[in-house]
């Protein structure tokens, strides 16, 4: 069976959030592995890829704190407490995928799927936010990935001239436009 790799983020995306309410609530009764459990079951046969959802969950739960750590210089102006929940557990998940992920899923997929869980399920400037901070997570990180050719080259950041830099996807970005690797600010 093909994996739907989309709708586990959407899982992950709903198990992060309703554990994150819950222990911030001080439930005695939150147990992860449950919670991933009841949010996979109705969609377990279009899912296919069950394993996906369950590492990725427990991944980005059990560095709730450091991928926190991480985020707040990219987003210096929101202390992460201040962040809306859904938005910050999108944040947790784009920064795990990008830095944890790359040799399994490409930035660019990383970032995008973020995006799409922000227009989703955020408010109206989630995606740009989500774009804007995983965007400095990915220029920070020096993220490379696997041209045409097999060899690896950098696609985040201008070149030293202060011309704009050709991202990953060949559209050119103005230095210190806030463009990511797909090219949309």
């Amino acid at each position: 069976m093909a994996s739907n790799r989309h709708l586990g983020r959407v899982i992950v995306l709903q198990t992060l959030y309703e554990y994150e309410i819950r222990t911030l609530a001080n439930d005695p009764e939150v147990d992860l592995d449950v919670i991933i459990a009841k949010n996979i079951e109705p969609y377990d046969k279009a899912l296919g890829d069950t394993e996906f959802v369950y590492n990725l969950v427990r991944n980005v739960a059990k560095n709730f704190e450091t991928l926190d750590k991480a985020l707040q210089p990219m987003a210096p102006e929101w202390p992460i407490a201040s962040i809306a929940a859904i938005d910050r557990n999108v944040l947790r998940m784009g920064l795990y995928e990008l830095s944890e992920c790359r040799d399994t899923i490409p930035p660019k997929v990383a970032i995008n799927e973020a995006v799409e869980l922000a227009k989703s399920f955020g408010s109206e400037n989630s995606s740009k936010f989500v774009n804007g901070v995983l965007g400095t997570a990915y220029k920070k990180l020096g993220i490379t990935e696997k041209n045409n050719y097999g060899t690896k080259q950098k696609t985040a950041g201008a070149k030293k001239s202060g011309k704009p830099a050709e991202g990953a996807n060949g559209k050119k970005s103005a230095k210190g436009s806030g463009s990511t690797a797909d090219g949309k600010s």
